[in-house]
């Protein structure tokens, strides 16, 4: 028997989970409200395919749990949610449906701010914000997300590696990548710039082959990138990646990437730990795509922006070195920190 919302694992006191089953347009999704205590709540819109509907709960509960702990961090007047759109094999989106969802977006009456995420583009972002106006990231807003994210995830590598190895010149510093996507992809241009030396994987083969052609990289199999020799390994696709036996085939010093809920169960962060591999946080690492989608919020300009991308290192350095004190691992010092924030 299927446990009940507020059974399940990751169910963590959301304030709401609203599911919406449109059967004139095929429309399925679930909007995982975690915390308003900041502000409204927001978080991107996720349109994938999942096995079955409980993964896609599973989902949208983690992922607004994260918005909640990376807006906070962040310093942003926002609290957190997440949308899922269920999409079909196909990975077709009908207008009709996208109208649907503008609309069950409409019906929370400003507590979810949308925005983009995997599987849903700017185009869609403008027309969802035809039918409401709880939208951020539209093209006057900051646009597309992906480079504000890759340039916070390049800082935070490079804050990983000023605390893992002691420097933050990224020359020569092997960098393993795990998806080579808007942010994935930026960020290895990003450390290209750098020179770094880098291996990348994707699940496009091609698109790793070609990036590491044009960066004057390496490229490997998906499968085959978290077993590479590096010295920092850092995920920038989907979450869930590091488990019992994934860290345990770890040879890095340290794991800084773009990737969502890159802890399957949360007890990795321990397990990195007692390796000596060290952890950046992903909500922090990650959080330079929010920051700048959310400037209509706070009426922020270009400056404050940056300034608020840039504070990525300094969280971070606190964080490690909160963590180097006390013996708590970073992850367990940064979701304490997210906590205190949002009321918890």
């Amino acid at each position: 028997m299927m446990p009940a919302i507020w059974d399940l694992p990751d169910f963590d006191s959301h304030e709401a989970v609203h599911v919406f089953d449109d059967r004139a347009t095929g429309l399925k999704a679930i909007i995982a409200v975690h915390s308003t205590y900041l502000g409204p709540a927001a978080g991107g819109t996720r349109f994938w395919h999942y096995a079955d509907s409980q993964a896609a709960v599973t989902d949208a509960l983690r992922l607004s749990r994260g918005m909640s702990y990376k807006n906070a961090m962040a310093g942003l007047s926002a609290g957190g949610g997440k949308a899922v759109i269920l999409a079909n094999p196909a990975r077709t989106k009908p207008q009709d449906m996208l109208d649907a969802f503008a609309r069950a977006v409409d019906s929370l009456g400003g507590k979810y701010i949308t925005a983009q995420d995997v599987g849903m583009s700017e185009a869609d972002m403008v027309s969802l914000s035809k039918v409401t106006s709880h939208v951020a990231g539209l093209p006057d807003q900051g646009g597309d997300p992906g480079p504000y994210t890759a340039r916070g995830v390049f800082l935070g590598v490079q804050a990983a590696a000023k605390h893992a190895l002691g420097t933050d010149d990224m020359s020569g510093v092997h960098v393993a990548i795990q998806g080579v996507g808007s942010v994935g992809g930026g960020l290895a241009r990003y450390l290209a710039d750098h020179g770094a030396k880098l291996t990348l994987a994707d699940v496009d083969a091609q698109r790793a082959a070609d990036l590491a052609v044009e960066l004057g990289g390496k490229s490997v199999a998906a499968t085959d990138i978290m077993n590479v020799e590096a010295d920092i390994f850092s995920p920038c696709a989907l979450g869930a990646i590091l488990t019992e036996a994934s860290v345990s085939a770890l040879k890095v010093r340290a794991v800084a990437g773009g990737a969502n809920n890159q802890l399957a169960t949360g007890r990795e962060g321990r397990m990195l730990a007692d390796r000596g591999i060290l952890y950046a946080p992903d909500y922090v690492v990650n959080a330079g795509g929010i920051i700048n989608v959310l400037r209509h919020i706070e009426n922020a300009d270009d400056a404050e922006i940056n300034r608020r991308i840039n504070a990525i290192s300094e969280r971070l350095a606190a964080i490690w070195a909160e963590s180097d004190l006390g013996g708590k691992t970073p992850a367990e010092v940064a979701d304490n920190m997210a906590q205190k924030l949002i009321g918890r």
